[in-house]
This record gives C-alpha cells, structure tokens and sequence, in this order.
C-alpha cells in the first residue's frame, strides 16, 4: 500500500493491540525451573518496544495483548508498560477483539493490530490498519497494509508507535519532552487482564 495510505490509516487509530510472540519477542520461549520444581516461561523483551507503547499511552493512545500462550511474563509486561488489555491464552482473537471493541466503544477501523503468524490474519482483516513484523509468515504480510522492516522482537512494535504518532502529528510533542527530559506519568488505570485455556 502507498505511504499516504498507511498515514491515512494511521492517522485514525485510537488503539493498538499486538500479538507477543513473534512481535513483542523474537519468538523463542525459554522455559526454567521453578523453586517448586516445575518450569516457568520466560520471555525476552526489546526494551526500545517499551518506549515506543508508554509514548503511545502518553498520548492517550492505549494499548494491549493478544496472546495464544498464558504466560505471567507477558502479564506483568503488559503492566509494566501500562497497556489497558491482556488477553492471554486465546488462539482465536475475534472474541478478545470483539470484547475490547465494546469496552473501548470504538470501530474496527479505529484499531491497529500487528502480527506475525496465521492466527492473526482473521483480526488483521478487520482493523483499520493491519501491520506484519518482517519475520512474518507470508501469508500474514498478505494481509497487511503495512509489513515492518524490523523483525519481531527488535523493534517492530516501536516502528509501528512512531508511524502512529507521526501519522497523528504527535512526534513535534514528543521531540519536546525528549528536549525537555519530560516524560508525563500514565494515568495509573487498572489493567483488563482476561485469560483462556485455549492456549497453545
């Protein structure tokens, strides 16, 4: 798609949901023991990703997860980075799309999703501005407008915040608190975290 397509859409978005596997990771689990014997999952994430999703909720732009795997990291994550939504442990995503649709009282075409493996493509075709990371599958890239130049994991997720807050002519702010070494606080609101057993 035309790059005055995908700032057309970007320019509407009022909220931005993600997978974690794959996007806010580079998509390798590891798994270690715990005190009790059994095994915790353990993820790694980009830090600049970070920086790209709390700009996003200092501009009142929230954000949030959609995860097949229910792992305590991708939670407390989510928390850390003052995302409103969690919703882990669901391989289908329309039902957690559809849930958030109604709490946010928003459209479709107000969201952004990014994705990178079949299991995101029936959410990708209903948004108004669908992203792939560039370690996608092919057929998850089809249905993007946009396909990142960075993998999953390495910052992605920051590239898509920045086209989002460039696109919304948000970025001469955020050059001002970078000048300025302010940074505001979030809100502080309570995160909506939903879990499923239809992991994988």
């Amino acid at each position: 798609m035309p790059a005055t397509g995908i700032k057309k859409r970007a320019k509407k978005i009022k909220l931005v949901l993600m997978d974690v596997d794959g996007v806010l990771t580079d998509g390798r689990l590891y798994f270690l023991p715990a005190p009790d014997g059994s095994l915790q999952e353990v993820k790694g994430f980009n830090a600049v990703d970070g920086i790209g999703i709390r700009l996003l909720g200092i501009f009142g732009i929230p954000s949030g997860v959609i995860t097949g795997r229910n792992a305590g990291t991708t939670g407390a994550r989510a928390r850390m980075l003052g995302m409103k939504y969690a919703y882990m442990g669901f391989v289908s995503k329309l039902k957690p799309l559809a849930d958030i649709l109604k709490r946010e009282g928003i459209a479709p075409g107000e969201v952004c999703y990014i994705g990178d493996d079949l299991t995101d493509i029936p959410l990708m075709r209903r948004v108004g501005l669908a992203c792939a990371v560039k370690n996608a599958t092919g057929e998850t890239k089809k249905a993007a407008h946009y396909v990142t130049a960075a993998r999953g994991g390495e910052g992605a997720v920051r590239e898509v915040c920045d086209l989002i807050l460039k696109s919304q002519g948000r970025w001469p702010a955020v050059m001002e608190n970078v000048e300025q070494a302010r940074w505001p606080r979030l809100d502080g609101a309570k995160i909506v975290t939903v879990t499923s057993t239809d992991e994988h």
